[in-house]
């Protein structure tokens, strides 16, 4: 049997839907690539990789709020 990850399988809709030309979509369309990219975020955060790049995040941020005191 095959399996799919769903998170997979999310990034690569995105990386298509992302290649299409600003000018050929429509309110709707870019409505559902931010929600498809909404749920793709929530089951990438649980994983090593999610909580890496969160830590990298709050790294970069914890950086900028230092540097502006």
């Amino acid at each position: 049997m095959l399996k799919i990850n769903v998170a997979v399988l999310l990034a690569v809709i995105i990386v298509v839907r992302l290649r299409r030309r600003t000018q050929a979509r429509s309110r709707n369309d870019e409505k559902l690539t931010v929600l498809i990219v909404l749920v793709f975020g929530i089951l990438v955060a649980p994983t090593s990789f999610g909580q890496g790049v969160l830590d990298v995040v709050q790294q970069i941020t914890a950086g900028i709020s230092d540097s502006s005191r």
